[in-house]
């Protein structure tokens, strides 16, 4: 049956639950928790109710520290919850053999993420059997603007889009090569989507070289994207870059394929 906010439900619901929940998604939407009074006030609990929810919910790990007395993010444990919640879905389990292919043909790490807010959320990697391998692993949030993987889905976004998810965000630089401007990532998202792919040599970090390509459902919407990273050498390379490149774009397009995506021809 539908779970609605009734008298049958909300008689089982317990307050403080629903109280370090309401702050968790307060401090998911950009309210650091700085001035404690303020935050009490937003969220209609006692300045006392709020100091020991932020211990309890940073103990757990679900909030962390900005340092310097600047309040609260949300933390690795929630990330990490969220991460294994998604990995039980369809999504993840389809594009896991699709990405070991990925990995084994092009001997680099292998990604899979989806977009949460102005970040992406990595949801499965897979590594060959070298020193020479991506530090990221499922859970790990990145900036979708200096990603390849948030490249290649935000390149499926109309201007309009982009401009209304990245409205108020402060969108630093991860290397000079990163947009800082809304007008800067709706001109790299029309060059990456022109491309079919979005391509990094250094982009994210230096002496690293990246490729992603989106992902589609069975309704055509772009749903994550994939992608390999590795020494930039070997991305500087035509021949090795045009190899990559065609392993990634085959990657993702098996993996849409799988998902029931319309043909993109």
């Amino acid at each position: 049956m539908n779970v609605k906010e009734d008298s049958s439900t909300t008689a089982y619901a317990v307050p403080p639950v629903e109280r370090a929940i309401k702050l968790l998604r307060y401090i998911g939407d950009n309210n650091t928790c700085r001035n404690l009074s303020t935050a009490a006030s937003d969220l209609s609990i006692n300045r006392t109710t709020l100091i020991r929810l932020i211990h309890t919910l940073l103990a757990e790990r679900l909030i962390e520290e900005l340092g310097d007395g600047r309040g609260y993010r949300l933390g690795v444990g929630l990330v990490t919850l969220g991460a294994q919640a998604i990995a039980g879905r369809d999504l993840v389990q389809t594009c896991q053999p699709v990405l070991q292919r990925l990995c084994e043909a092009t001997s680099m790490s292998a990604h899979f993420g989806i977009l949460d807010g102005t970040d992406i959320v990595y949801l499965s990697r897979v590594a060959p059997n070298s020193h020479l391998v991506s530090n990221i692993h499922a859970g790990a949030r990145l900036r979708a603007h200096a990603s390849s993987i948030g490249r290649a889905i935000l390149a499926q976004m109309a201007p309009e889009e982009i401009t209304a998810l990245l409205a108020g965000a402060t969108l630093e630089a991860v290397t000079p090569k990163t947009p800082t401007t809304i007008e800067g990532v709706i001109a790299q998202a029309d060059a990456d989507r022109a491309l079919g792919y979005a391509w990094s040599v250094g982009n994210f970090e230096a002496g690293i070289g990246s490729c992603g390509a989106a992902v589609f459902d069975h309704v055509g919407r772009a749903v994550g994207a994939l992608n390999v990273s590795g020494p930039d050498n070997r991305f500087a390379d035509p021949d090795s870059s045009t190899a990559i490149i065609e392993a990634v774009c085959k990657a993702a397009a098996e993996a849409s394929a799988l998902l029931g995506a319309p043909n993109r021809a």
